[in-house]
């Protein structure tokens, strides 16, 4: 087995673009040595800095695979003459494939047998393919943006200067963008520039080390947050901590070096998140707190590059940010010009969706949607929620969430503060914009999930409306996370509300305005969340026959949903009766298709003990069932229809349920359909493959 080595030298490349790429550079190789039939017993593993993209192979085969190849020539028919002796076109296909008519075999197809040959195919040169394979590689590697440069037709995320290509110490030849591979590399653009041979790598992590080039970004980000924590201690503080701001950072250098500087107390003034965001989304700055949790008139700014003269550095730094407070001053100053609430009317100004009208409309929307899920839910708290709805989008055009978009909620909690609103009312406003992401923080205020849902749900019909809901892997107005994000918030707050109702509310309140088909939506719209739920819980574990079981019949109530999902696998982990009651209600369901009439049962018409006896059973059952069913002790339930099994196999050994007497007939059938329903309050075991 033998080793790769690809380093793609360039020009800075930007740090949010640096992960997806090095991810993209690693899938696409795996599949392009895949594909190639080159097997890698240690997988790829890539790393990646501003400048250099590398790929290494530990555990890669020196050729390829060989391959049989099969290959079908003319049919018999016309291969063989009437005697059997072969033809022009046997004698043709066998000199075309350099064998001898008597090498050829036939072969059965479904369209008859077929002249075929079987040859093997030596594996060629691994290093020969490689030749062939990387400059595609590397052109294919997906980018959000990528540029041309010079008179070069190729594209890249930023201009290529070298490129470094060994396999197993000897140089993969190819060339890409007018650069020739080789076994060079360089080190840092600043500290030690120097141009470097390469032998394999090892000697390229020694090089690298040795060269002020960290190419690990797990290393990188290490010592990035070393660095940070060990300046801020000259102050007395605690860097404020920010795992995405110290992603950025770490691959926005190749070696990191930390400086502290500060600014003028005056800005203390300003809203905590402000100066955070201030320092962060433009100049990629750390905050600093002091031991009490209060922010400091300090930052930490890391470099590239050692300072010779930190002071000097340090000045620059501050000037800097001197500017970006100052600015951020001012459009505080400006915004607390007007409360919060007076800004609702300037929403009518903010498109949100051409058909689906300004910001304005749309908080009118989902404020009557959250209103009627307290109503239902939390009545007490309807006058804030109805508030919150109210406030939550008014920042939208504050000059200060137009400078930092991503304060969108936190401002609007700051200056509700401000404004002297209620503590729960101004947690609320931000509150309602979690979860941002799949896995992020959900939102600790009740009154916030309220509003958080209503105004997402206001967005997936609205957006479902318009006929632009997700296709395939396309969702480019992200509503399967908004759908997943009501399933997370439902859940976590225990929220008993009929997603049925409230979906048919939703698009009740758009159909004010909007004219379309209300329930074609609404069906849409249940069964796109739904599906959601059901990824969520296979990604927890719940095979998919547990989950079937229950949400084909039942998804309205959530909660309800997850306790019938627990019963269930509780019941089929301790019960021996499960696989019984499983295989007795496929029986009922097996038969009853296609039936979809109600027959009225008359126990004056049974013929037989056992139509009597599962008859008087399940009016014994059905009424304690049913008691632990409204208790939702979903486990006690089945154990107690479990005590049909028997009486269900006993009917079906002596009962012809299909009697030619079409009386008889119908009321069997009406002894199944009760049954049926009976069933399906808690499950529907046909999903089960038993």
């Amino acid at each position: 087995m033998s080793e790769l080595l690809l380093e793609i030298g360039t020009e800075e490349i930007p740090s949010d673009y640096l992960e997806n790429g090095l991810k993209g550079l690693r899938l696409l190789a795996e599949s392009y040595l895949k594909d190639n039939r080159i097997e890698m017993e240690g997988g790829l593993h890539t790393y990646g800095t501003p400048r250099r993209l590398v790929l290494i192979g530990k555990a890669i085969a020196s050729k390829q695979e060989d391959m049989i190849q099969e290959i079908t020539g003319p049919p018999k028919k016309a291969a063989f003459d009437e005697e059997g002796n072969p033809t022009k076109a046997a004698f043709g296909f066998a000199k075309k494939q350099g064998v001898s008519v008597d090498e050829l075999q036939l072969l059965e197809t479904p369209k008859g047998e077929y002249l075929y040959i079987k040859r093997k195919m030596p594996g060629r040169l691994t290093i020969d393919i490689l030749s062939e394979m990387l400059p595609e590689l590397i052109a294919n590697i997906p980018w959000p943006k990528s540029m041309r440069w010079g008179s070069e037709e190729f594209s890249f995320v930023r201009p290529i200067h070298w490129v470094l290509a060994l396999f197993n110490g000897k140089i993969i030849p190819f060339e890409v963008a007018g650069v020739k591979s080789g076994n060079k590399t360089r080190g840092h653009r600043f500290m030690t520039p120097q141009i470097m041979e390469i032998d394999d790598f090892k000697d390229y992590l020694r090089k690298m080390k040795e060269s002020s080039v960290i190419i690990d970004q797990k290393d990188r980000e290490e010592e990035v947050e070393k660095a940070v924590i060990t300046v801020a201690k000259m102050v007395s503080g605690i860097p404020v901590r920010d795992p995405e701001l110290l992603s950025t950072v770490a691959n926005m250098v190749e070696f990191p070096s930390a400086i502290c500087g500060g600014f003028d107390k005056a800005f203390l003034n300003l809203p905590d998140p402000i100066l955070i965001a201030s320092m962060k989304e433009h100049q990629r700055y750390f905050s600093i707190r002091d031991q009490e949790g209060h922010l400091m008139p300090n930052f930490v700014a890391v470099n590239n590059t050692i300072a010779r003269d930190e002071s000097i550095v340090r000045k620059g730094h501050e000037r800097v940010l001197q500017a970006r407070l100052a600015d951020a001053n001012f459009f505080f100053k400006e915004d607390r010009k007007s409360r919060l609430e007076d800004r609702l009317e300037d929403l009518k100004t903010v498109i949100y969706q051409a058909e689906l009208g300004s910001s304005f409309e749309k908080v009118q929307r989902f404020t009557k949607l959250a209103e009627y899920l307290a109503e239902h839910i939390a009545p007490e708290k309807i006058n804030d929620i109805r508030l919150t709805a109210k406030l939550c989008k008014c920042d939208l055009v504050t000059e200060m969430v137009m400078e930092f978009p991503s304060l969108q909620g936190i401002i609007g909690k700051e200056y509700a503060r401000l404004d002297g609103y209620p503590e729960d009312i101004c947690l609320a406003i931000s509150d309602h914009y979690l979860p941002v992401q799949a896995e992020s923080k959900l939102p600790e205020s009740y009154i916030g999930s309220i509003v958080g849902i209503a105004d997402r749900l206001d967005t997936i019909v609205g957006f479902f409306t318009l006929g632009l809901e997700p296709d395939g892997t396309a969702d480019p107005y992200a509503l399967r996370r908004q759908a997943l994000a009501i399933i997370r918030i439902v859940r976590d707050k225990k929220i008993a509300i009929s997603f049925q109702d409230l979906i048919n509310k939703s698009a009740s309140i758009m159909h004010e305005t909007i004219s379309f088909d209300l329930k074609e939506v609404a069906d849409k719209v249940i069964n796109f969340i739904k599906d959601r739920f059901k990824n969520l819980l296979l990604s927890e574990g719940i095979t998919q026959d547990f989950i079937e079981a229950i949400i084909s019949i039942d998804f309205n109530f959530l909660h309800q949903v997850e306790k019938k999902i627990k019963g269930l696998r509780r019941f089929r982990d301790i019960s021996k009766d499960f696989e019984m009651l499983a295989i007795a209600f496929k029986r009922i369901i097996n038969i009853g298709k296609g039936f979809k009439e109600t027959y009225r049962v008359n126990p004056d018409l049974f013929e037989h003990n056992s139509e009597e006896g599962l008859w008087k059973k399940f009016q014994l059952v059905k009424d304690e069932a049913k008691k632990e069913i409204d208790r939702e002790n979903y486990f006690e339930a089945l154990n107690v229809m479990s005590r049909l099994s028997k009486p269900v196999d006993e009917f079906f050994s002596e009962v012809m349920v299909m009697a030619e007497d079409r009386r008889v007939r119908e009321n069997r059938l009406g002894i199944l359909k009760e049954l049926n329903i009976f069933f399906l309050q808690v499950a529907d075991f046909s999903k089960f493959s038993i």
